[in-house]
């Protein structure tokens, strides 16, 4: 199934966002409309929480509204959004004191190397759902990662959802946090650091 913002056309979108920024509510509502579910879903991997994940997604949704008018053009608006998203997400766990319990669901505690060396987590192999040990062992590994992820702090996970889940470059999420590129790479680098020395921790 594709994303809702593919529904529309570049062109489209373009103007959508030019008319909502000459205050054009319906035409915010429609922008709003094609993005909504892919921001919720991010969101919703950093607060792990549905209804604080749709709390977040309005508040984010006012300010989107009331910022358009920075947003240039210069970029896709999704490149603009997300991060936008994900701050909001990280201010959320900071105000509740709480943690996000897995970035992404299944994630397997397998690395790879990937391009350039980075260092990448695979996606766990297919669970035979009539084989209660494989579902055991399946719910022991999704335990450990959720461990795994409570022991990143928030700043560092936010690049971490930004890199792993929406795959902005470092430039792009330098740019989008007002950060540099060097702190973006740091701070992955520690994540990911801090996730695979917690996933090889005995259980």
């Amino acid at each position: 199934m594709a994303d809702d913002a593919d529904i529309l056309t570049p062109e489209a979108e373009r103007a959508l966002i030019a008319r909502a920024q000459a205050g054009d509510e319906h035409a915010f509502g429609l922008l709003m409309k094609s993005h909504y579910e892919v921001t919720f879903r991010l969101v919703q991997s950093v607060v792990r929480d549905e209804h604080a994940a749709r709390d977040v997604c309005q508040e984010i949704w006012v300010s989107v509204w009331k910022n358009l008018g920075k947003f240039r053009g210069e970029s896709k608006f999704s490149t603009w959004l997300h991060p936008v998203a994900v701050r909001r997400a990280i201010d959320h766990l900071r105000s509740r004191k709480r943690w996000y319990t897995k970035l992404v669901p299944f994630l397997s505690e397998d690395e790879k190397e990937g391009a350039g060396g980075e260092r990448q987590f695979g996606a766990a192999e297919a669970v035979d759902p009539t084989d209660p040990r494989q579902l055991y062992d399946q719910a022991e590994s999704n335990a450990r990662f959720e461990r795994a992820i409570a022991s990143i702090p928030p700043k560092h996970r936010g690049v971490l959802a930004l890199r792993e889940i929406q795959g902005l470059s470092y430039d792009e999420i330098a740019a989008e946090l007002g950060i540099a590129r060097g702190t973006v790479m740091s701070r992955l680098f520690h994540a990911r650091r801090i996730l695979a020395q917690k996933l090889k921790e005995p259980s």
